[in-house]
């Protein structure tokens, strides 16, 4: 059998574990630098649509009483990795789908003590983290989403857990669900689904083989087949990235070039250490940098930078990264974004020689001392030259919740009377 854990209203769910008083109360988090709503209490819902600018919304905070936070990616990632690894005592066999979801596997139990054993991992994982999760079981991974969904729209019946053990459960639960909102189904795909009349995820698995492999190739008939009870969607193994991507918005728009030049030592310094945390080198890289849509004059522009040889060293990267924003940058603009993408990216393991040029023997000691020291110290204490020793660049974050579990100077303080 094959279950799915969704953490509830996450990004929120997070902000209460160390503020209950929020609990029942309406919560938004922004993205970077304040910039959209990109999660959602329940309770905020009626209020605010997913993505409003929250700049135009601030009056409707006020009114409705809404809690408005800034993304705490410091907190949210230590959570998730919390709550993944309570799953890893329950199921050897876990696929993390994203921060707040997991797939996992749950073979061995018994049919008529698979609901007994869910809620028993719930259990533990809100009162261990305090991480309100839906679970949702079923014999294919699709199933189990439309599970989840039951779970989670059902929360009382349900208390946050159903099971799919048998085929009156299956036709029933795919009757309920709206074909639009099957998992891998977009709305392009339901817009032509519709007009051959299909409107539930259960009319979809009674179409013929070969009308949805011609019409929505062979993925969708895959995900026809395992709706239908035949588990042909497995667990997908995790790959290295094959582009690693460091951008940012700046919060006040930059003339000069030194502080952008910086800006850009920083992001290559950042994808250098992605990559060699991966145990991979890029071949080439992507620089761009960007005034604001709203500028009257407006200015966006990128450049392709090729390296004589693989390479996952910060030195090397940032230097060409520089090169890069000495052909791009040009007076008179107020840039608002620049960023660096490494790509061509290949296992360290295959690093092709050159017999002419090739990486500095030093640069791999170099960089795994740095790793090592920023690692202990979990700050980057050491970096490189061109980067500013003494400034840290921030975001505009004016909500902004302490890092309770990953910075000492901000944990939770508790008052004894």
């Amino acid at each position: 059998m094959y279950a799915i854990l969704d953490c509830n209203s996450f990004y929120a769910s997070c902000e209460r574990v160390f503020r209950p008083h929020l609990i029942g109360k309406p919560i938004v988090v922004l993205s970077n630098n304040d910039g959209c709503v990109i999660a959602r209490s329940s309770e905020a819902k009626p209020f605010i649509p997913m993505g409003a600018e929250a700049f135009k919304y601030e009056k409707i905070f006020v009114e409705n009483k809404i809690h408005v936070f800034s993304s705490n990616y410091s907190l949210y990632g230590d959570l998730s990795t919390r709550v993944m690894n309570i799953l890893k005592i329950f199921s050897p066999d876990i696929e993390v789908y994203s921060i707040d979801e997991a797939f996992f596997k749950l073979d061995g139990i018994k049919k008529e003590d698979l609901n007994a054993y869910v809620l028993n991992i719930k259990s533990a994982i809100e009162k261990w983290v305090g991480i309100p999760v839906s679970i949702g079981v079923a014999p294919t991974k699709s199933l189990s989403k439309v599970a989840n969904k039951i779970a989670k729209k059902y929360t009382v019946e349900t208390k946050g857990v159903y099971v799919i053990s048998n085929e009156e459960q299956r036709v029933k639960a795919l009757k309920w669900m709206k074909v639009e909102n099957v998992w891998g189904i977009g709305r392009r795909i339901s817009k032509k689904l519709k007009l051959q009349n299909i409107h539930t995820a259960y009319n979809f698995t009674l179409l013929p083989d070969e009308f949805v492999r011609k019409k929505f190739s062979v993925v969708g008939l895959r995900l026809k087949k395992d709706l239908a009870g035949e588990p042909v969607i497995g667990f997908e193994t995790v790959k290295d990235k094959q582009n690693i991507a460091t951008t940012r918005t700046f919060e006040k728009a930059i003339k000069e070039y030194e502080p952008i030049k910086e800006r850009i030592a920083t992001f290559a310094n950042s994808c250098a250490e992605k990559l060699r945390k991966q145990h991979s080198e890029c071949n080439y890289m992507y620089v761009f940098l960007r005034t604001s849509s709203y500028a009257e004059i407006q200015r966006n522009v990128g450049v392709v930078v090729h390296f004589p040889y693989a390479t996952n060293s910060s030195i090397t990267i940032c230097s060409f990264a520089i090169k890069g924003i000495q052909q791009l940058y040009k007076k008179g603009f107020n840039y608002k974004k620049a960023g660096v993408i490494v790509m061509g990216i290949k296992s360290e393991m295959i690093h092709q020689f050159s017999l002419f040029e090739d990486e500095k023997p030093k640069h791999k000691s170099i960089m795994r001392v740095i790793d090592l020291m920023n690692l202990k110290y979990n700050a980057p204490k050491i970096k490189i030259a061109n980067q500013d020793l003494d400034k840290t660049w921030k975001m505009k974050q004016e909500h902004l919740s302490p890092r309770y579990t990953t910075a000492i100077d901000e944990i939770i303080e508790i008052k004894c009377d």
